[in-house]
């Protein structure tokens, strides 16, 4: 009998690694995040060169806070493979988000701008969602504009629309987004929030306070739920 090789073994942990990695992966979507981290960190201790392990790990510290972590585990993917484009979409949202919107932006910029990109809805979106960080709603407005030219359906895009309308007092247009997004997403708590904000500001009581008691009603737990109640 012959005996396995090392590259036969690196072959193997390969392919056990990419198993692991994909349950990983979804568990992540399914909010199952202990046996998330389990299974990526069982791929990436078979392959510690395991880019796509690193970038999920990233999505997952997020959804822990553990922001250092996340960090830490963007860089490592984007070092890894640096025309990744899923890791500069996360990455450059990430940092959006933590407040360095310059080296944010820059990665989702090239995102957008690469030729092999068949998604370029997702760092357009997450690029408009940079703007709106820094209070430029006019440059956000025109990266979600974008994002709905390539992809017309495209949820998030369709949610910041109305926020963003919403921050500029156009209420109309919010509303003209509202209703794209009902007919395209089931409603989360940030989406009913919205909602109510943009039917409150309309002048339209009744259809806020349904907006309000859908949110308290379905995602009473909410971070939404908690602000709207801290303001009543």
């Amino acid at each position: 009998m012959a005996c396995a090789t090392t590259d036969d073994k690196k072959t193997i942990e390969g392919s056990t690694a990419d198993i692991y990695f994909q349950l990983g992966v979804r568990y992540l979507n399914l909010n199952k995040l202990e046996i998330a981290k389990e299974n990526l960190q069982h791929a990436i201790r078979l392959n510690n060169k395991n880019a796509p392990a690193f970038n999920a790990m990233g999505v997952l510290d997020e959804k822990l806070n553990k922001i250092d972590a996340a960090r830490s585990h963007y860089q490592i993917a984007l070092d890894l493979t640096p025309d990744d484009l899923s890791v500069k979409n996360n990455y450059g949202r990430f940092l959006c988000e933590q407040g360095e919107s310059e080296k944010g932006m820059a990665l989702l910029m090239t995102a957008t701008k690469d030729g092999l990109n068949d998604r370029p809805w997702l760092a357009m979106t997450n690029l408009g969602r940079c703007y709106m960080h820094t209070s430029q709603y006019q440059e956000a407005e025109a990266y979600f504009e974008q994002a709905l030219q390539f992809n017309a359906n495209y949820p998030p895009a369709l949610l910041e629309m109305q926020k963003v309308n919403y921050q500029q007092g156009n209420f109309m247009v919010a509303k003209v987004y509202l209703q794209r997004f009902a007919q395209v997403a089931e409603p989360t708590s940030e989406s009913l929030l919205i909602a109510a904000q943009i039917e409150g500001a309309s002048g339209n009581a009744g259809m806020a306070k349904h907006y309000e008691t859908l949110l308290l009603t379905k995602f009473p737990l909410s971070a939404e739920a908690k602000r709207f109640k801290s303001t009543k």
